[in-house]
């Protein structure tokens, strides 16, 4: 087997193996994150909130 074709198979099969979460798919869990930043935020005093633009 030549050098090319083995490292197009070992890029082919990492690439169906791969389980990266995609920001689109991982919505709930971010959505539960947001909602805690916020009611965090509302919680402290207007002094110390960040300040957003």
């Amino acid at each position: 087997m030549k050098a090319r074709e083995r490292f197009l198979k070992s890029v082919i099969s990492t690439a169906k193996s791969e389980t990266t979460k995609t920001p689109w798919s991982r919505g709930s869990v971010r959505e539960a994150h947001l909602v805690q930043r916020r009611t965090s935020q509302k919680d402290l005093p207007a002094a110390a909130r960040l300040k957003r633009a």
